[in-house]
């Protein structure tokens, strides 16, 4: 069992195994706009449902990547050195120092502490645009948790990524139980059809690979880079086979829901 909280975005708390990890922080206000380089930007639409002052103290920070604002704003940064440890990949973790870890793919950290089950984090792969786009996108990486009592499999957090022979890596080696998939279909004007994170059909397709118990969707609204909201994945949800469909299940943002994993 874990209780996931989905705070907006890609920002979830997720509390498992008496441990609490906080994925992606972005806690600032709407109305800005970023750059994410090479003629990219985005303008944040909504704010988070929780408050950094609301959480609880935190024994981990599972971030995909550090370098985009819609997976680490300003506000988030700040609340990096606060958790026991910040988990991302190494070239983050030389840019942020302090409490900050490098996990290349299938690299696992443990938390460990008396008293509290042991959770293994293993860095997945991502790639976060087309092929050949990782010098201009950068590093990017998925976690999968894994600790004792779990009762369908691993629960995998995939970060920011299409579909790709990586990803379908992930299908072979682990037995997801439950998926917590960045979908929003992302995509900028200067590089027209590009997709940078999973569209809905790309995500039916892969879950179809990895046949989960549960997915639950993230990263679909609160930017104006994100191309699918809600409506849209629905939309889309409803083309798929029914038996992949009903394994689609929508956090509610801002309130906790106990999940069975």
């Amino acid at each position: 069992m874990a209780r996931i909280t989905h705070i907006g975005g890609p920002t979830t708390l997720i509390e498992a195994a008496g441990w609490r990890l906080l994925t992606d922080p972005t806690f600032d206000p709407p109305g800005r706009r970023y750059s994410f380089g090479w003629g990219t930007s985005s303008r944040k639409t909504a704010g988070p449902a929780v408050q950094p002052t609301e959480l609880p103290p935190l024994d981990a920070v599972l971030l995909t990547h550090d370098h985009h604002a819609d997976n680490l704003d300003t506000t988030g940064r700040a609340l990096l050195p606060t958790a026991g440890v910040v988990l991302t990949t190494p070239s983050g973790a030389r840019r942020l120092g302090g409490n900050a870890h490098g996990l290349t793919p299938w690299r696992t950290w443990r938390l460990e502490s008396p008293g509290r089950a042991t959770i293994e984090i293993t860095a997945t792969p991502a790639r976060h645009g087309p092929p050949l786009s990782r010098p201009l996108v950068g590093d990017v990486t998925g976690f999968a948790l894994r600790w004792e009592s779990q009762e369908h499999g691993t629960l995998w957090i995939s970060g920011d990524t299409v579909l790709h022979d990586g990803v379908r890596e992930v299908a072979r080696r682990l037995d997801v139980g439950t998926a917590l998939l960045h979908l929003g279909g992302v995509r900028f004007p200067v590089t027209g059809p590009v997709r940078y994170t999973l569209t809905t059909p790309r995500a039916v397709e892969l879950c179809a690979l990895l046949r989960p118990h549960t997915v639950l969707p993230v990263h679909y609204e609160g930017w104006s880079h994100f191309r699918e909201g809600r409506r849209a994945v629905e939309t889309e949800l409803a083309k798929a086979p029914a038996d992949v469909r009903e394994r689609f299940h929508w956090l509610p943002v801002g309130s906790p829901l106990e999940v069975t994993v």
